[in-house]
């Protein structure tokens, strides 16, 4: 009967010739903007599509400086966040400005004659700014005349030629489609960082960024002066050659920090020529002292870059973050990895030679390093015998699908991982999460304090050693298993410890999870405010930005006090008002709300100016009187909200 009942009700599925559509150029890119600029986003992460758009536009700039062809930048936002980018280059040929910025797989840099070494090579950019944006325009300054091209959404509008005796150059101002980029807005602190990073690759070149300029003189070395958060041990180390440039140096920390460009790309998860570095390095200083010492043990509190230039560089996907590129040209040139190497045994080893105050300080710290891992080989061996023991009846890792086929891709980029607290919280996770790319850890009470212990307290520790296991990271960076590490605990005293606790441990152990921007705090909703009228069911939607849900209630959820009142206001009469005190409290259901494609994410920062020792000293370290007299003086008493209009307590 059931089936009869399914066999009436299936609907008939028609596949004929008018399922067959075709998509314009910027019809496609703006049906499918995932395979164009990664995820869209709205600006509070460095990885949004918005600064992929405007990245894009900007490389073309930069592409025309490094043929030296114009050497200032202008950058302008405006208050309804327009973009404008002014460069003073050849200008875009004129005849050819409408493909060029309308028409994919249209432009100069197939055949590397106008670029050789560029990081746009598949036609598609500036289309794609174009496509995305609701409003955009691009002039082109050549020859005494300006030609200017307006579209909406990818459709021309106008198109007007005129006299002009401005510079040579390329205009172009755009506004991205706030339709797709919901509620978004650029951040001054992840533009500022990306316009740096050019100018750390383009010595020479200056950016106007609203007034504020940008500007090198000392490339890769300015930039790691700028990154470090603590004191190097000896002088940056800073070398040129043709098409490639290194500066290292070591610091006291844990781990390994790298920095990568390719073309004048910064390439955030790496690629061949960071390997490439990480093993000549490591082989020339080991040479060099002709000690069996371990790769590990050299290139531990390394922090250092490397940029080269390819011609036609491979990348592992379209947002250019991995280079993938095996040869320094298309045509079968020189091995990439022998290039480097070669510049490295050189150049490193010359250094070395000529500075032996240097190299007695390097030797020092491979020889502490090296001393603290063999004072650590048994508890290592130990925990990851117990490691191995545990996970066959392990709970605490519910890992996601791309990691247990290991078909992972472009997925790579959106894994995460959420660390909580406690059964109710993880299993309310678990439930409601993307099983795909979502995996959860969950801690099993407070972790401990590790700020001023030595790494033997990550093997020693089984909560730390398991979460190291789950991320992958006991060797690095380069294994790691998921692109964000989201810390989600209740929005409580108790909560805000963990979290100071979690981040404590990735401080002091492995900063560069921080520094690469992989760390986040998970922000949930601290209150429900739900209309006591029924509605009639619908979909599920947005008020003003506040999450809803309409079902037998009209619900908003609220993540801060003029949240909730301004929901109070839209649901009066005589709203119910729920307060959260603890993710348990959330029903998987509600869950996915909150941690699905537009969940709420505040991402860790660490800059050289944040005083990090001073900071895990005072708030974590063994000063206990002068903390307590700290909180004792900024004391807040906090009492419970009071619901305005009904005058109750909740």
């Amino acid at each position: 009967m059931e089936e009869e009942l399914f066999e009436q009700k299936a609907p008939e599925v028609l596949y004929n010739e008018d399922n067959i559509r075709h998509l314009s150029d910027m019809e496609h890119v703006r049906t499918r903007p995932g395979m164009y600029i990664g995820k869209l986003g709205d600006g509070s992460q460095s990885d949004d599509g918005i600064y992929v758009l405007l990245k894009e536009v900007i490389d073309n700039s930069i592409d025309e400086f490094r043929m030296n062809m114009g050497k200032r930048i202008e950058i302008d936002m405006t208050q309804d966040k327009s973009i404008r980018v002014r460069d003073y280059g050849r200008g875009i040929p004129q005849g050819k400005l409408v493909e060029a910025v309308s028409v994919l797989n249209t432009g100069a840099k197939y055949d590397s004659k106008a670029f050789k070494k560029s990081v746009g090579l598949n036609g598609v950019g500036v289309k794609a700014v174009n496509a995305l944006s609701s409003d955009f325009s691009v002039s082109s300054f050549r020859d005494g005349q300006v030609r200017t091209l307006t579209f909406r959404k990818g459709i021309l509008q106008t198109d007007e030629t005129q006299p002009s005796a401005d510079e040579h150059g390329t205009l172009i101002e755009f506004t991205p489609d706030d339709t797709l980029f919901v509620n978004y807005a650029f951040r001054p602190q992840v533009v500022e960082t990306m316009l740096r990073n050019y100018t750390y690759l383009n010595t020479g070149l200056t950016i106007m960024y609203n007034g504020q300029r940008f500007l090198s003189r000392n490339g890769l070395e300015d930039l790691l002066n700028e990154r470090m958060s603590k004191e190097s041990l000896y002088p940056i180390v800073h070398m040129k050659g043709e098409d490639i440039e290194i500066a290292f140096t070591h610091t006291d920390q844990y781990g390994e920090e790298y920095y990568s460009f390719v073309n004048g790309q910064y390439t955030s998860q790496g690629g061949t020529h960071q390997s490439a570095f990480k093993e000549h390095i490591a082989r020339t200083i080991k040479e060099y002292f002709n000690k069996n010492q371990e790769a590990g043990d050299i290139r531990n509190g390394m922090v250092a870059a490397i940029a080269i230039n390819v011609e036609e560089p491979v990348f592992e996907s379209q947002t250019k973050i991995k280079l993938g590129s095996t040869t320094m040209s298309p045509n079968g040139g020189m091995s990439l990895n022998k290039f480097v190497g070669d510049f490295i045994k050189k150049e490193v080893d010359d250094f070395l030679h000529k500075e032996q105050a240097i190299t007695e300080v390097i030797l020092k710290k491979i020889q502490d390093s090296e001393k603290e891992r063999k004072a650590i080989a048994g508890v290592t061996k130990q925990a990851r015998e117990k490691a191995k023991e545990a996970n066959v009846h392990n709970r605490k890792l519910a890992d996601c699908r791309i990691h247990l086929s290991d078909v992972k891709g472009d997925r790579q980029e959106e894994s995460c991982i959420f660390i909580t607290e406690g059964d109710s919280a993880s299993g309310s996770i678990t439930k409601s999460r993307n099983v795909n790319t979502q995996a959860v850890f969950s801690l099993r009470g407070k972790p401990l304090n590790c700020f001023g212990l030595t790494k033997k307290v990550v093997y020693e520790n089984e909560e730390f050693f398991l979460l190291q296991s789950a991320l992958n990271i006991e060797d690095g960076l380069d294994g790691l298993r998921y692109n964000k590490i989201i810390v989600a605990t209740d929005a409580d005293v108790d909560g805000m410890h963990i979290r100071l606790l979690m981040i404590t441990f990735f401080l002091q152990f492995f900063p560069e999870l921080i520094k690469k921007g992989h760390v986040y705090i998970l922000q949930t909703p601290l209150f429900r405010v739900r209309n006591k009228r029924k509605r009639n069911r619908s979909a599920a939607g947005k008020v003003d930005g506040i999450v809803t849900e309409k079902g037998e209630f009209e619900t908003i959820y609220c993540y801060n006090d003029d949240e909730r009142r301004e929901a109070i206001e839209k649901l009066s009469p005589n709203p119910e008002i729920t307060r959260f005190k603890g993710l348990g409290e959330i029903s998987p259901d509600e869950f996915k709300n909150f941690i699905g494609p537009d969940m709420r994410l505040e991402r860790v920062s660490l800059q050289k100016t944040d005083a990090v020792e001073e900071l895990l000293n005072f708030y974590m370290g063994k000063n206990t009187m002068e903390r307590q007299n700290f909180i004792i003086d900024n004391l807040v008493v906090e009492q419970d909200p009071v619901d305005e209009e009904e005058g109750e307590r909740f």
